[in-house]
């Protein structure tokens, strides 16, 4: 028996790369899927700065809901595409009653619609800043306030809500680490409120194949080029991104996992999940050490030592790498 057979899914952002993937894979595993994103593919969507060849890979990822849907049915699954823009709440709200009313419930809710912007804090401009976080953040939280209800009503459900490892901070992506944090902040939240209604809420962190990789690390090359006059990468190191980076359809197992029975005891967790097969598991924030001073305010003496002792097991290793 298929492991999400019965189930409802509806997958966010599911016209292209990561998205698609996933609805995919969740419809073999016998879920029925609402596709989503947010509207139809245009010509004029393909980035003007790629070369021949990563025009080719870039397409081969690119779809939209109805075509994904289509993908899927043709595969003997069930699946129904709405586009809408779910950083608007009644239009999220529009997604799920869809899903309700075409499928007759929701089981998954799977937030993966997201923006990706590189750009520092200095560079980054308002509208950066809320493309980049209105969607991912408040997008989820829409989603979820119109499917929750109908899950506590149901006896249960599964939230899975998409981050990116870059949530623990990325120099030059002050937005989108900000984003990300924030979703595993969310997510960790509801996990917490939503336990004893017998829903389970985590987040995943993808690397598979997608038109925004694509782009993303072809500019990324691009800018290595410009700056040091050549594009070159460690070969074995390109072979384990590639690999990393594969069918993002790789990375359905495991996300179904964690909403099935077998999984849905796993709450609250953040997970970095790549096409490859690899699955790690992120840490909760711990306290490391700590100072106290009793009576009266710290001088600044007394606090040159102090915090020599506060700081004995924490590096700035992360700065130095990425600088």
């Amino acid at each position: 028996m298929k492991e999400l057979a019965g189930k409802v899914a509806v997958v966010t952002g599911s016209g292209q790369g990561v998205g698609r993937g996933i609805a995919r894979y969740f419809a073999a595993a016998g879920a029925k899927v609402v596709t989503n994103n947010r509207r139809p593919m245009k010509p004029s969507d393909v980035p003007q700065d790629l070369s021949p060849e990563e025009r080719k890979a870039w397409l081969a990822l690119r779809g939209d809901a109805a075509t994904v849907a289509e993908e899927i049915r043709e595969a003997g699954g069930e699946a129904q595409p709405f586009f809408c823009d779910i950083s608007s709440y009644k239009e999220a709200g529009e997604l799920i009653a869809f899903a309700k009313k075409t499928f007759g419930r929701v089981d998954i809710l799977i937030n993966n619609a997201a923006v990706t912007r590189a750009g520092s804090l200095l560079n980054i401009t308002e509208e950066d800043w809320d493309k980049e976080t209105v969607v991912k953040m408040k997008g989820a939280f829409n989603c979820m306030k119109h499917a929750v209800p109908l899950m506590v009503e149901q006896g249960g459900g599964s939230v899975l809500n998409c981050a990116s490892d870059a949530w623990t901070g990325v120099g030059d992506m002050a937005a989108y680490s900000a984003a990300n944090a924030g979703i595993v902040g969310l997510t960790k939240a509801t996990a917490a409120e939503l336990y004893r209604h017998h829903i389970n809420c985590n987040v995943y962190c993808p690397q598979a194949a997608s038109p925004g990789h694509v782009a993303g690390f072809s500019e990324v090359l691009r800018t290595l080029q410009s700056a040091i006059g050549k594009a070159e990468m460690d070969p074995s190191l390109r072979a384990e991104v590639d690999k990393d980076h594969g069918d993002a359809y790789n990375l359905g197992p495991f996300l179904a996992y964690l909403c099935t029975e077998q999984g849905k005891h796993i709450s609250g967790a953040v997970f970095s999940v790549k096409a490859s097969g690899k699955v790690e598991l992120y840490s909760d924030p711990l306290i490391l050490s700590r100072i106290q001073k009793d009576d009266g305010l710290w001088t600044q003496e007394e606090l040159e030592n102090a915090v020599k002792d506060l700081m004995k097991d924490y590096t700035f290793a992360a700065l130095k790498d990425q600088y």
